[in-house]
């Protein structure tokens, strides 16, 4: 026995960007809209707190 065949596969993406929908139902179209609202939620809050470190660095060597 291998021991590639006692580790968990890794789970596939959620979503892949220019994967065909068209075998997907309305319902799991909904649940990956909703799901990448949320990381585009998690990545603007990601962008603001490096603009803001960015910000308060450019201000301490401003002189």
């Amino acid at each position: 026995m291998f021991d590639d065949d006692l580790k968990p596969r890794p789970k596939p993406p959620a979503h892949v960007l220019g994967q065909d929908l068209s075998a997907l139902s309305v319902h799991e179209l909904a649940e990956r809209i909703a799901l990448l609202k949320i990381e585009i939620a998690r990545l603007e809050m990601d962008m603001g707190a490096k603009e803001a470190s960015k910000s308060a660095a450019a201000s301490v060597f401003k002189f």
